[in-house]
């Protein structure tokens, strides 16, 4: 017998998904911007829900789990526009003059399908039956029952909803100070240490600091020590062991980082990654065989299996990663075709398809695993791509080493890149499907309506990323691309894909240092076990995430940070309330708040990249008030501590006015 589906709210609705729709396609555009000016993207989930509850509250019959599917549709556009990591390398390399819409396209809609189906099986065991905290997921749920608990009444929803909205505002006006010039956008100290320098930086994000809060202690310490590894031993030791330099610290340190001690962070993911994956497995199968399990007894008893438990079935999972198989091998074939590598296209396809199958599995498991754990928006994409591209150039150059030259190397890494891309849109949509799948467990959505609607999402987001990629490449250009010189004098940087660029490049050409990568995987290993002995010794109590470590040395010290900090505030702010009758209420009003940081920095971020595009203007909020940068980073730290210390207070009142 089929599987009865038992009942359940309004979810998927002709009115959710144009909504969804609209979202993904505005975000998605602010997104590709976004990434490509400060290789940087913001998950577009909580800002979603904001909109979605704001326009869906006109309808008296809209419900906490329809709001959940657009924000589902619409955190497609946060990660899928992360293939620009990888994209503009294509042109950098003189392979494209210009973005094709289908080939783009074709990459971003195929990895994306690939990346729901691979992490279906996964939902069991990093969802439902694990304990990592998915930080931006329960901050999206957050979000969604505030505005459905303060329309009905709830004292405290209103509170919720408040809390929420004083947050977004406060991110929203620290934001805007920093676009407007008024303060420091990033408060730095660099110094020399001999022959050597280092020094620390923090970006004046209340988002960041939000995140860090709702990501807790143990990730936040785990990132603290991989900050001091990176900053306080790496970076001043391998500066003085260098030639003597005339830069300034700031760019000694900044450039030892980039080019060494961020390449040993990759390694160190890479390495944490595998034994990670490798834990996985255990669990992974255990859900797999639920899954399995629970099909046959509903079929064999007809039992129903309950609503918030139901994945798209197994069956169609298998049939759909098999059946994209047929056009990734076509859109490899199209990629090859009429060029130097058209007489090794068969073995290149082959390789190509295999790598998609196989490697997209470990990315989207590993990056569904980093979500759980510490969010998608600091999720080490660009560390999964850096590993890809390594894995990606292995793999095709062993296919071409037999007729290498200057034209087939050329080629080969433009393959190469192109392959990655794919494996990029697997990682980056599990990576969101995992983090969509706790928000809807946490306000009873049904899973396999938020798998279909994370499909649509692709789909929007796919047709977006080839058309805004090449009006900017056509406005502005790239950086180091042939024709940087045509659009205008401030080209896109594009970090990431230069990075990864100049990684397939010397993998192919055989130039690329391993020594560091292997320091990395050493330093990996060192803290895999390191984790071991503190979980062992503690009896659990205590962990040393190694995935947290090796993305804080990985990550710019500006990002992590204020996101240490975040953590460590939020520490603190429980421990002090948690003996109060109220400490419980002020724990949730407290998440709120920081949910507001993320949901106001969000969304004043999208219309800051709509206003930058529309003016042509990099900076259209400055304003020369004349103050110096000391004076900027003062005025940065003491409103920041301001804004923070005040709304915590804040929750911390009106908890106990609620629960006296």
């Amino acid at each position: 017998m089929a599987i009865v589906a038992l009942a359940g709210p309004k979810e998927i609705t002709i009115r959710g998904v144009l909504l969804g729709i609209v979202i993904t396609l505005i975000f998605t555009a602010a997104q590709v911007y976004l990434g490509l000016k400060v290789g940087l993207t913001f998950a577009t989930s909580i800002p979603a829900a904001v909109i979605s509850m704001a326009l869906l509250s006109a309808f008296k019959d809209a419900t906490i789990q329809e709001n959940n599917i657009v924000q589902t549709i619409a955190s497609a556009a946060g990660t899928l526009a992360s293939v620009i990591f990888v994209l503009p390398g294509l042109i950098m390399i003189g392979w494209w003059a210009k973005v094709p819409f289908w080939p783009v396209f074709g990459a971003c809609a195929i990895g994306g399908v690939l990346g729901v189906m691979y992490t279906v099986p996964l939902r069991r065991a990093l969802v439902s039956q694990s304990d990592l905290p998915y930080p931006e997921g329960v901050a999206a749920a957050e979000v969604l029952k505030v505005g459905t608990s303060s329309r009905s009444g709830a004292a405290e929803g209103k509170l919720g909803l408040m809390a929420v909205i004083w947050g977004g505002l406060a991110s929203a006006f620290f934001a805007a100070a920093a676009g407007a010039k008024l303060m420091a956008a990033e408060v730095a100290f660099y110094f020399k240490t001999g022959s050597g320098a280092t020094g620390i930086g923090a970006a004046s994000s209340l988002a960041l600091l939000g995140a860090g809060h709702l990501m807790g202690i143990t990730v936040g310490v785990a990132m603290l020590v991989g900050l001091l590894i990176a900053w306080a031993v790496l970076v001043p030791v391998l500066t003085s062991m260098e030639p003597a330099s005339t830069l300034s610290a700031a760019d000694q340190a900044l450039g030892m980082w980039s080019s060494k001690v961020r390449m040993i962070g990759a390694g160190a993911i890479g390495t944490a990654a595998i034994v990670t994956l490798a834990s996985l497995g255990k669990p992974v199968l255990g859900g797999l065989k639920s899954a399995l399990e629970a099909a046959r007894k509903a079929k064999a008893e007809g039992a129903a299996i309950d609503r918030a438990d139901q994945d798209l079935p197994i069956f169609i999972v298998g049939l759909v990663t098999l059946l994209a198989m047929v056009p990734a091998g076509w859109l490899l074939a199209s990629f090859l075709q009429g060029g130097v590598l058209a007489s090794l296209s068969l073995p290149l396809v082959a390789v190509g398809v295999g790598y998609i199958l196989v490697a997209g599995v470990f990315a989207a498991a590993v990056c569904g695993y980093m979500a759980g754990l510490i969010g998608s928006s600091n999720s080490p994409v660009s560390g999964i791509a850096i590993l890809t591209i390594l894995g990606a150039s292995l793999s095709v150059g062993f296919v071409g080493k037999h007729v290498m030259g200057p034209e087939v190397a050329h080629a080969l890494v433009a393959y190469a890149l192109f392959v990655t891309t794919v494996v990029l849109a697997v990682a980056v949509i599990g990576n969101d499907n995992l983090q969509d799948l706790k928000t809807g467990q946490l306000v009873g959505a049904t899973p396999w309506k938020q798998q279909v609607a994370l499909l649509i999402g692709v789909a929007a987001g796919s047709t977006v990323v080839p058309l805004v990629l090449d009006l900017l490449n056509n406005a502005k250009g790239f950086a180091g691309a042939a024709n940087v010189g045509v659009p205008g004098d401030d080209p896109l940087a594009a970090p990431q894909a230069a990075l990864i660029s100049t990684l397939a490049k010397g993998v192919i050409g055989n130039n690329l240092d391993w020594k560091l990568i292997g320091y990395g995987a050493m330093l990996g290993l060192a803290l895999v076990a390191a984790d071991f002995i503190i979980r062992k010794s503690s009896k659990e109590r205590f962990s040393l995430p190694p995935l947290g470590v090796g993305l804080a040395i990985y990550l710019p010290a500006a990002v992590t940070s204020p996101v240490i900090v975040g953590a460590v505030a939020g520490w603190l702010f429980e421990r002090a309330v948690s003996s109060a009758t109220w400490g419980e209420a002020a724990k949730r009003i407290g998440v709120l708040v920081m949910s507001g940081f993320i949901v106001g920095e969000s969304l004043f971020n999208v219309g800051l990249a709509g206003l930058i595009v529309a003016t042509n203007v990099a900076e259209p909020l400055a304003i020369d008030n004349g103050m110096g940068e000391t004076t900027h980073m003062l005025i940065a730290l003491v409103l920041g501590g301001a804004i923070v210390s005040g709304l915590y207070r804040w929750a911390a009142r009106s908890a106990q006015k609620v629960a006296g």
